[in-house]
């Protein structure tokens, strides 16, 4: 929780962890230890977990504490770390967001209420709930309207940041890179944001954001955080390079649904024990083994870490 009292140092690439699962469905606590030190060691400036990508919504409200407080405990305030804690529902985020500050987090990454379609007047009462309860820990918003069918506006965001001092920033999952662009200027430039968009990474630095919570991550960590770190040293030529090469990278997180491609190739490169995923979600497909390996194979160099050994 050394961050916790400026959020302002959680920059660069925060990896939002899968949650790995056992063959049988068990939450695997100890390869969810072993994929942060992975992180840690790939080069990953902070950690995230409970996001889109870690399957909140097919986990209890149980499992997600128990992956917090393991995450936390593992990363022992190594780096930031960000877990998601949002939920559908007022009672079970404030729960769980009691959880990750009792645990040590840095900051929580609250998504927006999904399926309800709340207003912006809503939102604002939500996020103003949230941050009241818990005054001393910074809280980000989670802005992923293709997954929650609600997209917060960038006069609410702003409206927040102004209402709250512990409401420090957001995370910006839409492909409307102009979405981007008016969020910052309606809050102005201590807002702290950070794109979920894997080709909006690059981009978004150069309108002044902290940074990336990309899934990608999960598989190419070393390339992520070197693309945030040759873009911060000014070696443009560098970042571009990165940012074209992880395209079919990217292209490979969304053969089918995220995360099962992801998991797929962990699992097959000894990452993870299991590729499991949750119902409503399942394992990736034949034809999508092959489409996966097909875009791996073609940046090879970039599923390679010879520091870890690791190898697709």
């Amino acid at each position: 929780m050394k961050y916790r009292a400026d959020p302002s140092l959680i920059r660069g690439s925060i990896a939002p962890l899968v949650t790995p699962f056992t063959a049988d469905g068990a939450l695997d606590t100890a390869t969810l230890r072993r994929l942060v030190r992975w992180q840690l060691a790939a080069g990953s400036h902070g950690i995230s977990l409970g996001g889109s990508t870690g399957e909140p919504s097919a986990q209890t409200l149980a499992e997600r504490a128990e992956a917090i407080r393991v995450v936390a405990d593992e990363l022992d305030d190594r780096a930031p770390f960000l877990p998601g804690t949002g939920s559908a529902k007022l009672e079970e985020t404030l729960e769980l967001t009691g959880v990750a500050r009792d645990a040590g987090a840095d900051a929580v990454l609250v998504i927006t209420p999904y399926y309800a379609r709340p207003t912006q007047d809503a939102l604002f009462s939500w996020y103003s709930t949230v941050a009241r309860e818990y005054p001393d820990l910074p809280v980000v918003i989670y802005n992923v309207p293709s997954r929650t069918a609600v997209d917060i506006d960038p006069q609410t965001v702003a409206r927040l940041f102004r209402a709250h001092e512990n409401i420090v920033g957001i995370k910006e999952t839409t492909r409307d890179f102009e979405h981007f662009s008016r969020v910052m200027e309606a809050a102005g430039p201590e807002l702290l944001v950070w794109s979920g968009i894997e080709l909006l990474c690059l981009p978004v630095l150069t309108l002044g954001g902290a940074g990336f919570v990309s899934a990608l991550a999960n598989i190419a960590p070393a390339a992520v955080a070197e693309m945030y770190e040759a873009y911060q040293q000014g070696d443009l030529g560098r970042a571009r390079e990165l940012h074209y090469a992880v395209q079919p990278l990217v292209d490979l997180l969304f053969v089918e649904t995220n995360p099962a491609p992801a998991k797929w190739l962990m699992h097959r490169r000894g990452l993870l024990g299991s590729d499991l995923v949750r119902p409503p979600l399942l394992p990736l497909s034949e034809s999508g083994r092959t489409a996966v390996s097909a875009l791996a194979q073609s940046r090879f160099d970039l599923l390679t870490d010879p520091a870890l050994g690791e190898s697709a």
